[in-house]
């Protein structure tokens, strides 16, 4: 991971969360006196977001040791120890809560995606993410999608061409929007268009679209649309995935499927800190 990226994002949170300091611990705590904490895992889950969690504690306190007991990626079991800290104790149940909720999201984005993943395995087809992120903290959500075996749609409006209906009805047409954006953006950058009928998938075709994202389709056009496009461009499958349905959006022969639930329908991992 970045570590200036998250050091920014973990500096402002613990900023939110400990402001001018820790009212209670302050006040109850020993500065000098130490101790260790256990970080256990109360549900099966595929563990996300160790390093931030370690990054957390040593932005309050650098002498503070985390043993990492689990790796990012692994999947672990009900009662499982992922991590171990020592240092001082003010310092630990100072960035306890916040350490946990970067741990307990990541982990609940990755273990869902695992799911998504294991559906399609027999299947040549990639799972990824889409723009749905918590604002501002996208970066560490998507890195919880790749911890979890899925893969990274665009990062953000600035790193690649996606042409949204919205485009196209303020210009016109697929074509029309194809031709401008192509006028302009570098040859290195790819070009994909959001389509809604066979008729659409035809027009992107004829302006040589690189990916054709299919939104929304039946199974049937899904299956009819990626006949037409073949090797021409990727085939995008998007909206209304689902664990009951991505495979037989699979089944259809698309590239890749794109699901917004990894990262805004979650459930967080019940994960918590042990202190003795």
């Amino acid at each position: 991971m970045n570590d200036i990226r998250v050091k920014k994002v973990i500096r402002r949170a613990i900023e939110e969360d400990i402001g001018t300091g820790d009212i209670t611990t302050d006040n109850i705590m020993e500065k000098s006196k130490n101790g260790t904490g256990s970080i256990i895992v109360k549900e099966k889950a595929v563990i996300a977001g160790l390093k931030v969690a370690e990054l957390v504690f040593k932005e309050i306190d650098s002498d503070v040791k985390f043993e990492r007991i689990k790796n990012d990626g692994d999947l672990v079991e009900e009662g499982d120890k992922i991590a171990q800290i020592q240092g001082e104790i003010s310092s630990i149940l100072k960035g306890e809560r916040l350490a946990l909720n970067f741990l307990q999201r990541m982990s609940g984005i990755a273990t869902k995606t695992r799911k998504y993943v294991d559906k399609v395995k027999e299947y040549d087809v990639r799972v990824t993410d889409t723009r749905k992120t918590t604002p501002t903290l996208r970066y560490f959500e998507k890195k919880a999608v790749r911890l979890g075996g899925g893969y990274n749609h665009r990062m953000g409006l600035y790193d690649a061409v996606l042409i949204k209906d919205n485009h196209i009805k303020a210009v016109g047409t697929i074509g029309k929007a194809v031709e401008k954006v192509r006028e302009k953006i570098p040859h290195t950058t790819k070009i994909e268009v959001e389509v809604e009928s066979i008729e659409d998938v035809k027009e992107a075709l004829e302006k040589e679209a690189d990916i054709i994202m299919l939104d929304n389709m039946s199974l049937e056009d899904l299956k009819r649309a990626v006949k037409l496009i073949r090797d021409s461009a990727i085939s995008e499958a998007s909206g209304g995935i689902t664990l009951e349905n991505i495979q037989e959006v699979a089944k259809t022969g698309v590239d890749v499927i794109s699901v917004g639930a990894l990262t805004h329908q979650i459930e967080s991992t019940d994960i918590g800190l042990d202190l003795k």
